[in-house]
């Protein structure tokens, strides 16, 4: 007769326990486990509608009064603020995965670049939910979600409730305020490349095209090198950029001036910008219209 192995009936016992204790564990422990992972559930799929700027699928996720005041916003309103949730200012390809704890990893693929968001341990105290995000390379914030109609619905953004209509304003103006920065730095690097150009050739270039992209090895007065195809143009990052010669005190060394206009004012920028000879920077808001020598200077702007 064949006996048993005591080892055996230790391994069965065991595994016996194991089951009993899965089966029988509290069921406020297994339906709070299940509300983590729900609101994370949730919340990876708003981010991902986002990425994919889908308006529809993201407002699925919003409260009732958010969701109704969403879609009271503009169109190019609600492209700006589902984008600002991605932190993408095109439209992604999302993916989502876990990491080895077990929480969710949202990543955004952009033709510009990846954005990947790492979720912590959600917190769930009966119909709420907060769940720290960490942007890889970027910032760390705590979203908030509510229960509401049987889902889990966005509610805050770090220690703000969200105010849909408040946000699409504020991050608006962020936008602007960035583009803006932007083609201030701009017109510095076209200030930059008119100057390498002149100490290059010994004149200044005739236009900006002449500064523009060349040939490998064909690098020439007509075609320097010194910027990118879109700026060499005339134009990118929403703003429009003119360039021409300026007659001085001396007709053997003239200067130059720049004036950036914003491509869709109100959209791409508010404020027009004028680089004076001298190297100042000038700005004002003209409706769209070009700046002028006789704008205030921006703050801290020295000669060059």
């Amino acid at each position: 007769m064949k006996t048993r192995s005591p080892y055996s009936a230790s391994i069965i016992a065991a595994a016996f326990f194991l089951i009993l204790t899965i089966a029988f564990a509290p069921a406020s422990t297994r339906a709070q486990e299940g509300k983590e992972t729900d609101a994370a559930a949730a919340l990876g799929s708003i981010i991902s509608a986002a990425c994919r700027a889908n308006q529809t699928q993201f407002a699925a996720y919003l409260t009732t009064d958010s969701a109704a005041a969403f879609h009271a916003l503009t169109d190019e309103e609600r492209v700006q603020l589902v984008r600002r949730f991605a932190l993408s200012d095109s439209t992604g390809r999302p993916l989502i995965s876990s990491d080895a704890l077990g929480h969710t990893v949202v990543r955004c693929e952009t033709p510009d670049a990846t954005i990947e968001f790492r979720f912590g341990a959600p917190r769930v105290r009966e119909n709420l939910a907060f769940i720290p995000v960490k942007v890889v390379d970027g910032q760390e914030n705590e979203f908030g979600l509510v229960r509401e109609s049987g889902g889990w619905r966005l509610l805050s953004l770090g220690l703000v409730l969200i105010d849909i209509p408040q946000l699409a304003k504020q991050w608006s103006n962020q936008n602007l305020e960035l583009q803006e920065s932007t083609a201030i730095d701009a017109l510095r690097g076209i200030a930059d490349a008119v100057e390498t150009y002149r100490r290059a050739y010994g004149k200044m270039p005739d236009s900006l095209a002449q500064l523009g992209p060349a040939a490998q090895g064909d690098v020439s007065p007509d075609r320097a090198s010194l910027l990118n195809e879109r700026i060499a143009a005339g134009e990118q990052g929403g703003y429009k950029f003119r360039y021409r010669i300026a007659s001085g005190a001396d007709p053997n060394n003239p200067g130059f001036e720049l004036i950036a206009t914003p491509d869709e004012y109100g959209k791409t920028g508010r404020r027009s910008f004028f680089y004076d000879a001298a190297g100042k920077i000038h700005a004002a808001d003209r409706q769209g219209g070009m700046a002028a020598a006789s704008d205030p200077a921006l703050p801290d702007e020295k000669p060059q």
